[in-house]
């Protein structure tokens, strides 16, 4: 996931760690923040994402982009 801000990313990473979700935030690589700027990552497991949309949904946390790094490159989800 792509957040706008580390604070930004740092909410979303503590409502999955309260659910039992791991992750990690890290500054996102330039090439998938495009022209947003300074932006940061959350990482957590592909199996996890369909219980981290709705927990980020039901916490207002929905100005993120979720990206899929598979054997085809990254991509928009």
């Amino acid at each position: 996931m792509i957040a706008r801000s580390v604070t930004y990313a740092q909410r979303i990473e503590r409502v999955l760690s309260r659910a039992g979700i791991r992750s990690l935030v890290f500054r996102a690589p330039l090439e998938l923040t495009k022209d947003e700027g300074c932006a940061y990552a959350v990482r957590l497991a592909p199996e996890s994402m369909p219980t981290a949309e709705k927990l980020l949904a039901e916490h207002g946390l929905t100005k993120v982009r979720f990206l899929k790094y598979d054997d085809y490159g990254i991509r928009e989800v």
